[in-house]
Formats: C-alpha cells, structure tokens, sequence
C-alpha cells in the first residue's frame, strides 16, 4: 500500500515539474538543501532595484548584499536547526529563521516538513499559521519540503479526519502545495515562479 502511495505521488508531482527524491534520515534532508543553495545562482529578485533610492520602510527590501545566499527554515526543531547551521555556515550561506519580511529581496531556499502528503495528486499540505513559514515557502526560489513516509495518505478524503482536526485546532492557514508555482494567464504562455517558487524539491524521508 505504501509503496504504491508513493509510486503514485511521486508521478504526480513529477508531472508538475517538482524534483522528487528518496531520504534516509533528516541529516540527509538537511544535507541536500545545502548542496542546492550551494550549486544555484544567488537570489536576484528584487535586487535590481536596490541601487534606487528608497524610503527607511523599503530599504529593508534590501537587507541582502549582492551574491549573498539564503536558506530559510523556520519551522525546524532545535537539533536540525543547529546541524542545518553548521552546514550552512561551511558553504558561506546565512540560515535564517524569523523576520523574513526583512528579506523578501533574497531567500534563496525555503526548507520545511510537511504535515501531510496526498498521493492521488502529488500534494503536501502544511500548517502555515505561522508568517514565516508561509514566506519561507512562498517567497524562495527552490522549495524543499520534507515528507515523512509516515503522513502520506492516498488522497484528500482518506486525510479528511486529519484535515478537519487541522482546522478544528484553530490553524488559520492551511497550505496545500502542489508543484513550482506556475500560470498561463499571459497569452497562454506556462511561466513558473509568477507567484512562488521557480523550483518544488520533495523529499520523501523513510522514517517507517
């Protein structure tokens, strides 16, 4: 049953251009988001425009300096936190974990765990209540989320108790994440990255 939630999502999201990897542990997770933030070209973003001037409130726009690289993880434990630092700071990458309004102009890589994964349509849903969380994987460029094997579910209806008690618990946002962004809205045109991340990255942890 497993093995055929994870065939099945791992086809959809696939078919909605996310990078989809097997994991051993979380130090391997950890471990892969440094190497993809260490390999990619640094944030450009919005750092066009911070040659201009700019009032006290924008200039935080332009917290980064050029060629600066980022990786964004608010939501992780203490432990992973500390290791995922250590890691980062061999590579000359800034680990950040709050305040992420202050840097909308440079978040190279989100990192986060997802709550759930549904099978039937390749999606990971997250407890997003908290504003970082949501900017750390709505406002980078690659998007790597975690997926313990243990939280798939076949689709929406199987996890619709979960779903419910999510809601129940009074969580006021909840995300479901399917694929890099992506519209055809412009002349039916397929642009990725309009309104997220350029880049999707699950990685599908065996903690069963």
């Amino acid at each position: 049953m497993l093995q055929e939630m994870v065939r099945t999502f791992t086809a959809k999201a696939e078919a909605v251009s996310a990078v989809v990897k097997n994991i051993k542990s979380m130090q391997q997770a950890l471990e892969y988001s440094v190497s993809v933030c260490a390999e990619k070209e640094a944030c450009q973003m919005l750092l066009s425009g911070c040659d201009l001037p700019v009032s006290d409130s924008a200039a935080q726009l332009c917290e980064l300096k050029p060629g600066e690289k980022v990786i964004a993880a608010p939501a992780l434990d203490d432990k992973d936190l500390s290791s995922l630092n250590t890691l980062s700071e061999k590579q000359g990458i800034s680990l950040i974990t709050q305040e992420l309004r202050r840097y909308v102009s440079g978040i190279d890589v989100g990192l986060a765990v997802a709550d759930l994964g549904l099978a039937e349509t390749g999606s990971l849903v997250l407890i997003s209540s908290s504003e970082d969380l949501r900017l750390a994987t709505m406002l980078c460029e690659i998007n790597v989320l975690v997926l313990p094997l243990s939280r798939m579910r076949p689709g929406s209806y199987e996890a619709g108790d979960e779903l419910a008690a999510m809601m129940k618990n009074g969580t006021n946002y909840l995300s479901f994440i399917t694929g890099a962004s992506r519209t055809a809205d412009i002349e039916r045109v397929l642009a990725l990255g309009v309104h997220g991340p350029l880049e999707l990255h699950v990685l599908l942890w065996e903690d069963v």
